[in-house]
């Protein structure tokens, strides 16, 4: 079946995050993407609506078979019903595992530049970031292994959330680091949060590696949060799950996310995530592919026109990490310029850590008449910014 994923739908007065700008702006900033969702959700929402009662609702077998079916034949990880529980986001169940598994001022391990709510989820709950950057070069990320290790050593660390794949530099960390990882948190009592909910949306031919899948160490010792929100586009919806192997752990994430009250689906929520993953792995590999191609243009783009800049190759995620040491030291006043001087709204990378802060991130899910917006605004900007440097450095 063919998919129009070059046809605008205009977001505007829709109550959307995204779009809640000024005329003249064009955001490509929160991973939002401005594709119309799978037909199939559209048509069990239409369904659900039609009934016309939306009382308390239950999670279903189907529920769990839709996800369980879906992680099985799409990653090639098998595992049981009972691992699964409903949570209304991922967000809300980081919170409630930093919350209900950690202490007051304890650390919490994350590998920057990664996810800028991570550092709300610690810091809002009174706990400690402990950031082990990770190892940039030549365009390519990869894990301070020795780094890691020392963070995780210290008597005061409880908790490593991991991002995998890990947003926002689009890597899929493979089975060797992912084992790695699991190892040194069992060997210094440290319980891993795995955020996945990217995994889905890979490049063509590449596949991501559930954490839990790794070893046993890894299972035993980690809650990963998974969701169809981000590959489908409905996070709106409020749906996802927490997936716990070990039956200690699981019994203490069962009780947290219940006094947490995020564990109860809405109307929409259940029959959205079964239409999903029933029925919309066709759309999904389209809209995978359609991505790709918008992120080689991108890369092209910005190589022929913009050389300045430097694209940092990823393999997941629709988000484009882009290095902009060449051009600034501070990438959050040239953000700041092009949402000026251009009205292109994108997010600077000093959101995701310290390390992150000669970076930009653009959201690449998008029609390519948009993101050919997008670049001619970042050209004009960047070469705006050039000009205005040299004004200011006299």
């Amino acid at each position: 079946m063919n998919y129009d994923f070059d046809k605008i739908t205009d977001r505007r007065g829709t109550g959307s995050l995204k779009w809640d700008v000024a005329e003249n702006e064009l955001p490509m900033w929160v991973a939002d993407m401005d594709f119309m969702t799978a037909p199939a959700i559209t048509e069990a929402l239409s369904k659900r609506v039609a009934h016309g009662i939306f009382g308390y609702s239950i999670v279903p077998d189907e529920w769990y078979e839709a996800y369980t079916t879906w992680w099985e034949k799409r990653h090639g990880f098998k595992f049981d019903k009972e691992w699964l529980m409903f949570v209304t986001g991922v967000v809300p169940a980081i919170s409630t595992a930093v919350r209900k598994l950690t202490t007051p001022a304890e650390n919490i391990v994350i590998q920057t530049p990664v996810y800028n709510i991570f550092f709300n989820s610690i810091i809002n709950n009174g706990r400690r970031i402990l950031e082990s950057p990770l190892l940039y070069k030549d365009g390519r990320y990869d894990i301070d292994f020795e780094d890691l290790e020392k963070k995780l050593a210290e008597p005061q660390t409880t908790m490593m959330i991991l991002c995998n794949p890990h947003n926002p530099v689009g890597k899929i960390w493979d089975r060797e680091k992912l084992e790695r990882i699991g190892e040194l948190c069992k060997k210094h009592h440290v319980i891993v949060v795995s955020d996945e909910i990217h995994c889905d949306i890979t490049a063509p031919g590449k596949e991501y590696i559930p954490f839990a899948s790794v070893s046993e160490a890894c299972r035993e010792n980690s809650v990963t949060c998974i969701a169809p929100t981000k590959a489908f586009n409905m996070a709106g919806l409020q749906t996802a799950a927490i997936m716990v192997p070990g039956e200690a752990l699981r019994n203490k994430m069962y009780r947290a996310i219940n006094t947490d009250e995020v564990a109860e689906p809405n109307a929409f929520a259940v029959p959205a995530a079964v239409a999903a993953f029933k029925e919309g792995g066709d759309w999904l590999d389209s809209l995978r592919e359609y991505i790709q191609k918008n992120r080689e243009f991108s890369e092209e783009f910005i190589k022929k026109e913009l050389p300045v800049l430097k694209p940092v190759y990823g393999e997941a995620t629709y988000l484009l990490w882009v290095d902009c040491s060449e051009l600034t030291d501070d990438c959050d006043v040239f953000s700041e310029y092009l949402r000026r001087e251009t009205g292109l709204y994108i997010c600077e990378g000093s959101e995701y850590g310290e390390s992150g802060r000669k970076f930009i991130r653009i959201n690449l899910a998008c029609q390519r008449s948009v993101l050919e917006d997008g670049l001619s605004r970042l050209k004009r900007g960047a070469l705006g910014y050039q000009e205005y440097l040299k004004a200011v450095r006299g």
